[in-house]
């Protein structure tokens, strides 16, 4: 079992940045592949982030390159989101999440075994 907490959302102006966290117990954490996603009421969850193991390969969804950052400090058992440039359409409830490898279906939150309560995200125009 991997828990997972999120933190460090809240509410913040257009171009401004929020640094969301999510803090992993349990199994070892380097073990896991991890990803964020984000859901908006009543809509599927959407890939944002993904990062290997190891923090070596990431992957971005296009609407965020360039202005989020996933990395990943496995002393500290711990995920991060950098979020630069934040737009309105940025507003939704982030959740981390874990799995046990990256496939090429790193996008689907099926793949995903383990994922956190969620973190509320606001973006003010």
């Amino acid at each position: 079992q991997v828990q997972l907490v999120e933190s460090g959302g809240g509410l913040v102006q257009a171009g401004g940045s929020l640094r969301l966290s999510c803090a992993a117990s349990g199994r070892t954490f380097s073990g896991y592949a991890m990803a964020w996603f984000r859901q908006a009421p009543g809509n599927e969850r959407r890939f944002v982030a993904a990062i290997t193991g190891s923090g070596s390969v990431r992957y971005y969804e296009d609407s965020v390159k360039g202005r989020f950052t996933i990395s990943r400090d496995n002393a500290k058992n711990t995920l991060y989101l950098q979020m630069n440039s934040l737009k309105p359409e940025d507003t939704f409830v982030y959740y981390c999440a874990a799995a046990s490898s990256l496939s090429t279906s790193y996008r689907n939150h099926s793949i995903y075994d383990y994922w956190g309560q969620g973190t509320q995200v606001t973006v003010s125009s």
